[in-house]
């Protein structure tokens, strides 16, 4: 499941959750900057697991954005 996108910056975040074998759901983000042939895009995927996706959405969409906020 994927969320809304949110601009942070010269950034956006999209924050993304999906179940995994054991009923669990894991987070994960995209980061994306640039347009065309200069953009960048960084996928992370998070180890801890989440009772719920919306739980899950609500850690990368955190992680995500103060990462961008950093940088």
């Amino acid at each position: 499941m994927q969320n809304k996108n949110i601009e942070v910056g010269r950034y956006i975040v999209s924050p993304m959750s999906h179940a995994d074998t054991e009923g669990q759901f894991v987070a994960s983000v995209s980061i994306r900057s640039g347009t065309g042939a200069t953009s960048t895009d960084r996928i992370w995927r998070f180890i801890h697991r989440f009772p719920s996706s919306a739980s899950a959405l609500r850690y990368a969409t955190t992680e995500g954005a103060n990462w961008a906020r950093r940088h």
